[in-house]
């Protein structure tokens, strides 16, 4: 807590580095800061709009006090009236929205004169509704000089059915999200035709979150929204914006199919960026075989936030699960009560799964300060303004550097300076990173990762694309290499007949619904109060057997549920308010088998190879855990069916040979193999654009396909998502890394920083953290140079 309160929103604002002199004070909390780098501010450049943009849009622009752009503005517009696709990736809060909009703007202003039609379209996609309402709010304020001319409106699965034929008919920006593009528009584009028919451009904002699968699905819809297009007649310019992304260009190529011109250099001014990199002490307690146990980031993160709170720096605090945001705002405001009554209330929770009201209010409470302090989730990670935003603390490495500069630009926004504190979790990555500060300061991010040519993906596009209009061979170089050879199957299957030179939806259902583009495996879990039927939320299908179990933990809004039956026949979680002492972490098995071996490399006597495979999962039983320490409390079994999965995964064998030169002795060999599939899974994150949940891994001292001491880390979503194959090209610094980050721990037979994991289903047994070392270092010799 705070030694020296600071009265709320009192006198001038501090700076970022005074902040974190505040934070810091006292020697055990001094010593849990392991790096600061220091961000200097940057000057600006500015340059001239170009000449098509109208005139009344400038001064529009100019009377939202904002006189001339920045150069980067202005060379993205200039592209856009060109008719040229053009992306913009420069920094957080660098008025990438005005580059795209101003073009838009001038466009749907000269429509507006169009004697005939509705005149220009305008269409944007982003990949949040948070960010959709947020943009809506900024183009009504900045178009309503120009009158009735610029007709914004959120089309989205909060639309009031009332107001969706007036979006349809008379809106000329629509601002929507890829889920409802592909289940909602394009499937019914007879009644959407004047629109698509006058489209001029499809803004893609945040463009770097479209990765993995859910990417590769939004590629296969832009492609079949540019085929409607054709069809009406019309040929939109992309524009694209992304705060963070590798290599953007070719990036937005994969995603629109289209070329891309990329602007990239960043001309806007910038305040100082403190960041600091922050690991919590280790405790006295012991976890499981006895490891030592750090406090927890979610404990260090509610500390930092109510002390944040307490100087009236107002904050936002990134924590990657629903639970984990709703817990830390719930302890701050414990600890607020304590300092001043008034202060429990200007802090709360934000996540998914709220009701569409909750959000708003919460979305308009941060934006105007009436919140000093939020607990959010990822879902307010993307481009939401929260302009004034002095500091953020973000619990647990998000996974990518690309996630981490997004959220750490939340703060800082109106150009003033800020601080961005990282706290690690006790996990292998984590602790690497924050005393490995050069693999985030110095390292680009990460490329975008997506394979439109996913059969898993693909496929169902086909039929949607099919019932939309049907396909013909002229259709398979929109979609892909793959497609012709896709056709034979899905005729086989009876999802599509071809008539004449096309090829037909045959069923009654709507083919859109084949298609799970968030890969959330099914209808989602309604979490339903049970004394009083009331509606708390929602959880999505693939996460209910770990989140929503018989006898889970659920919070929402502040309060604590226990989950008295997960009906999986229904979708229906039943809860009944509780507030037990402790939390629960759900415990699975996995078995795997290989279906075919696509590539396979000799390191040595070694192989590493790369292909599909055939994952069993099964939720078996769940910990309790107690709330602020993590200690383990007790083990409950569960009765909950198996789940199959077909993906992609990388996988090494070892021989008998490199086991003894390693001096792996049989007894030693599971231990050492699930220790250093363990910590693999943790460090993958740092060489592809994933998280530590979105890829498994399975060792096995014998396994039945491969007759070899095997680990595979395999990709968590049908089909798979790239990450295995990013693996797969990178494997001797992924692996060497696995090994360094291993070695270095502190701890002398292993422990969550280095090998322990925190979903393993075997409870962290066996493990061998000296043998996973030798073993790893025996498999890199025999590396070749250019794996």
């Amino acid at each position: 807590m705070a030694s020296n309160p600071v009265p709320p929103d009192a006198g001038a604002r501090p700076s970022p580095g005074m902040i974190l002199e505040r934070l810091a004070r006292g020697a055990t909390r001094a010593a849990r800061i392991t790096h600061t780098e220091h961000l200097p501010p940057r000057i600006g450049s500015h340059a001239d709009w170009p000449e098509q943009i109208r005139p009344e849009v400038i001064d529009a622009i100019r009377s939202a006090g904002i006189d001339r752009p920045w150069a980067h503005q202005a060379r993205t517009s200039e592209h856009a009236v060109r008719g040229e696709s053009v992306v913009v990736a420069t920094g957080t809060a660098s008025g990438k929205s005005l580059a795209y909009l101003a073009p838009v703007l001038s466009t749907l202003l000269d429509g507006s004169e169009a004697p005939n039609g509705r005149g220009a379209t305008a269409l944007y996609l982003a990949p949040t509704k948070a960010l959709a309402a947020d943009q809506r709010r900024a183009v009504r304020e900045l178009a309503t000089p120009l009158g009735t001319a610029v007709r914004p409106a959120v089309y989205d699965g909060d639309t009031p059915v009332e107001e969706r034929e007036w979006v349809r008919q008379y809106a000329n920006y629509v601002l929507t999200n890829p889920d409802m593009l592909h289940s909602g528009i394009l499937p019914s584009h007879p009644r959407w035709s004047s629109f698509l028919r006058a489209l001029r451009y499809v803004v893609i904002d945040e463009c770097h979150s479209y990765r993995g699968v859910f990417g590769s699905h939004v590629a296969q819809i832009v492609r079949r929204l540019r085929r409607i297009c054709a069809r009406y007649g019309s040929d939109p310019v992309f524009l694209l914006a992304s705060a963070t992304a590798a290599e953007p260009g070719p990036a937005a190529t994969r995603l629109t199919g289209l070329p891309v011109v990329e602007i990239t250099e960043d001309t806007s001014p910038r305040g100082e960026l403190v960041f600091a990199l922050w690991e919590p002490p280790l405790t006295e307690l012991h976890g499981e075989q006895g490891a030592p146990v750090r406090r927890t980031a979610t404990a260090e993160t509610a500390d930092l936030l109510t002390d944040l709170a307490v100087q009236g720096v107002r904050t936002v605090a990134f924590v990657r699960s629903r639970r984990g945001a709703e817990l830390i705002a719930l302890i701050a405001q414990e600890r607020l009560a304590e300092v001043d009554r008034s202060l429990p209330g200007r802090v709360a929770a934000y996540r998914g799964g709220y009701l569409p009201e909750e959000r708003r209010a919460l979305e308009r409470a941060l934006h105007n300060g009436d919140l000093l302090g939020l607990a959010a989730t990822t879902a307010l990670e993307l481009g939401v303004d929260v302009s004034g935003l002095d500091a953020v603390v973000i619990a647990g490495y998000p996974g990518t550097r690309a996630s981490l500069w997004q959220q750490a630009g939340r703060a800082g926004r109106s150009g003033q300076g800020a601080l961005a504190v990282l706290v690690a979790r006790d996990d292998p990555l984590d602790t690497y990173l924050v005393h490995h500060p050069e693999a985030l300061f110095d390292q680009p991010v990460e490329s975008t990762v997506l394979d439109p040519d996913n059969p898993y993906v693909l496929a169902p596009h086909l039929c949607a694309a099919a019932s939309e209009i049907p396909l013909t061979e002229g259709d398979f170089a929109l979609f892909g290499t793959a497609a012709a050879g896709l056709m034979p199957q899905l005729e086989a299957a009876g999802l599509l007949r071809r008539r004449a030179r096309a090829w037909h939806w045959t069923r009654r259902e709507r083919a859109a619904d084949l298609a799970d583009i968030r890969g959330q495996g099914g209808s989602p879990v309604q979490v339903v109060e049970a004394g009083t039927g009331r509606l708390l939320g929602t959880v999505d299908a693939a996460a209910a057997h770990t989140t929503v179990h018989d006898g889970a933990v659920h919070l929402h809004q502040g309060r604590s549920y226990v989950v008295k039956q997960l009906d999986l026949d229904d979708d229906v979680a039943l809860v009944e308010e509780a507030n037990p002492p402790y939390s629960t972490t759900a415990r699975d098995t996995t078995a795997i088998s290989v279906l075919e071996t696509d590539t396979e490399i000799p390191w040595g006597d070694a192989r590493l190879c790369f292909g599909s495979v055939e994952v069993t999962n099964q939720v078996v039983s769940f910990l309790r855990r107690k709330l602020i320490t993590g200690e383990v409390l007790g083990e409950t079994k569960l009765d909950l069916p198996p789940r199959t999965l077909r993906t992609r995964a990388v996988w090494w064998t070892v021989t008998e040979d490199q086991l003894d030169a390693a001096r792996v002795n049989p007894e030693q060999l599971g231990g050492a193999l699930h220790a250093a599939e363990h910590a693999s899974i943790g460090m993958l994150p740092l060489f592809a654009t994933c998280d530590r949940w979105d890829i498994g891994g399975v060792s096995v001292p014998l396994h039945p396909d491969t007759l070899l001491p095997t680990v595979f880390v395999y990709d968590g979503h049908p089909g798979g998502a790239g990450f295995a194959e990013r693996a797969f090209h990178t494997a001797a610094d992924w692996l060497a890394a696995t090994r360094d980050a291993i070695a270095a721990c502190e701890c002398e037979a292993g422990c969550p920083s280095c090998i322990q994991s925190p979903k393993c289903g075997n409870g962290n047994d066996p493990l061998h953290k000296r043998g996973a070392v030798r073993l790893l270092g025996e498999l890199l010799r025999g590396a070749p140079k250019e794996a």
